[in-house]
């Protein structure tokens, strides 16, 4: 075998991976090197034609500088050059084996970074989540008149919490007569076969569900009481428990109101997490192993007191025909692979080159999910028997079909059926967008996933027309009207192609987890667009949103538009530019930044502590879950505006060194964080944040990923000398 293998990786595959998967580990590195043979010339091309197309595209827009914009004459461009792809001809995947949550329920999707243990296991374990606490500790309940939270129990606020739940179940379940809030006593009655829930009123007259089919099962345990119903596929569970201290107090003692929440998580490898070395990727790979043979745990003080948190398991209940009825107890969950730009040293091919690191991530990932299909865990992931890959930053069909092929010799690698490895594609790259349907047709037999995410596609759409002219402010960009075509087309595209019933048509992230109130006031629009997921930053956000999807039924909405007229392309071919010289120069500056502590905010805490993903505070002080995704946009739109002399580079590094000092007052609260200011010419992470923006324009489609993970390993060294 002429792979060269780092030690610790080595170890890892040999010692915790292939252990239960009657696997010789001989034969595990030459069916990976014969992938790695096979398929990294063709990833090579794939990735030339993406620097070809960019050149054409540049050159385009550079021989039409200062002219009008013609939308005709740049779509037969794109034609001409293979852009913009032949029509596939009509179809409906073909996707089989899927599991309920992604095939027939809409409900909130977690995003998580795998490589944290313990919030790893918080988002597998958001499947159910307390209506009450995240009512209780969030604004959705204001605070104020007396409902302030504070360190003991407020029983005003506690008040407001349980009303906003009945006012919640009176829309989910509503009864034949009165309210949830009237109720006294919520009662099981009939034979042992035959069990049915009468409802009785304060006025003492008695009611029921209007839709008796809504009460499916119970759990009894002492003066404790579980009624389970259901609504558009989704769970509630009403506790009832007259000894609760909330219980006591809470009209028919409901202690609390369980809520099915996040019903997928997709545990991330990519955009949320810095795995820049083999040592990081084995951390990655070994929390997945943990999950898929549910052993992962994750210790930890809170409020002074030390906790182990480990998988929950399923929920047990009696049916109403008095048959055993269990749920799952945890999120269904994906795992996002890297895409098919980076390299890992973890392996050196037989020239001692890197080898592709979305490669690697197919083997290995699909590896730690054969210890869930061959029933190495009493936790079972997927009950079909499916693996579920969720595969970012791929521009056009050739691309996607490049992971098709991938999939499939992963799956000969490990004796597989074809096709039991599922595919969620990204629609995050223009060239993606633009070609969608014949990127579904590429993975019409394992497509599981399609979604929308604003900011990369915004950060692909700046870098492809970086030349078409100058951007304008990101604010304004979301404006325009390629942003509400892309929305849509995407979901036109995918009701068309057969999706509703067999896979997920996703949104993307709510940024803000502090701002919950904000989020249940607008993020239902996400289902009234026809998403069956959209993504949430935290168990407790999933929960509140999880009631969107009582209120919506999202399948519903898709047949209601699958009859109308699919978005075009031209809105969407039509770059954001504008006449940003025509701002003020104080606008101009505030845009420069607010894009550079952004940057800042995000690249120190990702270069120097190696976090891929966690809150950041934003230039006015709002709490923003950040990843790379907001760093390419705001980088790319730095250099765009660099490009076209809307700034200079004096006043942007200007910019960078006020807002370092800024990042850090953040951050002075932080035992671990280390300031960028003054000494900048010996910070690595200033020097990164600045090279992001200053050689954007130059990033292979504008990611970040290189410039970080140069940097990062570069902090590594000096942190391991220290």
């Amino acid at each position: 075998m002429a792979l060269k293998i780092r030690d610790n990786f080595r170890r890892f595959v040999e010692t915790e991976l292939l252990p239960g998967l009657d696997i010789d580990a001989a034969a595990f590195w030459q069916g990976f090197e014969h992938i790695v043979n096979k398929l990294t010339p063709e990833n090579r091309a794939l990735l030339a034609f993406r620097d070809k197309l960019q050149s054409l595209i540049d050159q385009y827009h550079d021989e039409r500088k200062g002219m009008d914009w013609d939308a005709d004459g740049y779509r037969e461009f794109l034609e001409d050059i293979g852009y913009l792809e032949p029509a596939a001809e009509p179809f409906r995947i073909e996707t089989e084996n899927v599991d309920p949550e992604i095939a027939g329920v809409a409900g909130p999707q977690l995003v998580v970074p795998v490589s944290n243990a313990r919030f790893a296991l918080n988002a597998a374990n958001a499947r159910w989540g307390s209506l009450y606490d995240a009512l209780y500790g969030t604004n959705v309940i204001p605070d104020d008149d007396g409902k302030e939270v504070g360190r003991s129990y407020n029983p005003a606020r506690g008040a407001a919490v349980i009303e906003t739940a009945s006012q919640f179940l009176d829309d989910a379940f509503p009864l034949c007569n009165g309210r949830h809030h009237d109720v006294t006593e919520y009662v099981l009655s009939g034979e042992s076969n035959s069990t049915a829930l009468k409802v009785m009123l304060g006025n003492g007259s008695e009611t029921g569900l209007a839709d008796p089919g809504q009460f499916i099962a119970f759990n009894s345990d002492g003066e404790r009481l579980s009624i389970l119903l259901e609504n558009n596929g989704l769970h509630a569970e009403l506790v009832i428990d007259s000894d609760h201290p909330v219980g006591k107090d809470a009209p028919a003692n409901v202690a609390d109101v369980i809520l099915e929440s996040a019903i997928t998580t997709i545990q991330d490898c990519e955009d949320s997490v810095a795995a820049v070395d083999a040592e990081d990727k084995v951390a990655v790979y070994r929390n997945w192993l943990g999950l898929m043979r549910g052993t992962l745990s994750a210790t930890f003080t809170k409020s002074g007191k030390e906790q182990t948190r480990v998988l929950n398991h399923d929920r047990k209940y009696t049916g109403v025909n008095g048959k055993p009825l269990n749920l799952p107890g945890r999120s269904l969950m994906l795992v996002r692979n890297v895409g098919h730009l980076m390299t890992t040293d973890a392996v050196l091919d037989k020239n001692g080159k890197e080898v592709f690191e979305g490669m690697l991530d197919a083997v290995i990932t699909t590896a730690c999910a054969l210890h869930d299909l061959k029933g190495n865990s009493a936790l079972s992931n997927s009950r079909p028997g499916s693996i579920y890959i969720v595969k970012p930053k791929m521009h056009g069909s050739r691309e996607v079909k490049f992971a098709d092929h991938l999939f499939s010799e992963v799956e000969d690698l490990f004796g597989l059926d074809r096709n039991t490895i599922k595919i969620g594609v990204m629609d995050e790259e223009r060239r993606t967008t633009v070609n969608l349907e014949q990127c579904i047709a590429a993975v019409s037999k394992r497509l599981v996933f399609i979604n929308t995410g604003f900011l990369d596609r915004t950060g692909d759409e700046i870098h492809t027309s970086m030349l078409a002219g100058a951007m304008l402010p990101k604010e304004q960009i979301k404006e325009q009207p390629w942003i509400n075509a892309y929305e849509d087309r995407n979901v036109d595209i995918g009701i068309r192609c057969g999706l509703p019933g067999r896979a997920q048509i996703g949104k993307g992230m709510w940024p803000k987890p502090d701002e919950m109130r904000q989020m249940m006031d607008s993020k239902q629009a996400h289902l009234e667009a026809g998403a069956n997921c959209a993504w949430v930053p935290s168990p407790t956000a999933a929960t509140l949103h999880a009631m969107h999807y009582h209120r919506v039924n999202v399948f519903d909405v898709q047949k209601q538009l699958s009859g109308r007229a699919e978005a075009g392309l031209d809105d969407i071919l039509c770059p954001p530019f504008g006449d940003a010289w025509s701002l003020s120069p104080g606008q101009i500056q505030g845009e420069l930044d607010n894009n550079a502590q952004g940057i800042l905010g995000y690249v120190v805490r990702w270069i120097d502590q190696g976090v891929g993903c966690s809150k950041v505070p934003d230039i006015h002080d709002v709490g923003l879950m950040e990843d790379r995704a907001t760093l390419r946009i705001s980088s790319q739109h730095i250099a765009n505006w660099l490009h076209h002399g809307v700034c200079s580079k004096q006043q942007v590094m200007d910019t960078f060194r006020r807002m370092a000092a800024v990042v850090d007052a953040q951050n002075a609260a932080d035992p671990a964080y280390q300031d960028m200011a003054p000494d900048f010419d010996n910070s690595v992470t200033f020097r990164a944040a600045c090279d992001l923006a200053i050689l954007g324009g130059q990033q292979p489609n504008g990611y970040t990923e290189p410039l970080l993970h140069e940097y990062r390993k570069k902090r590594k060294e000096q942190l391991a000398g220290t």
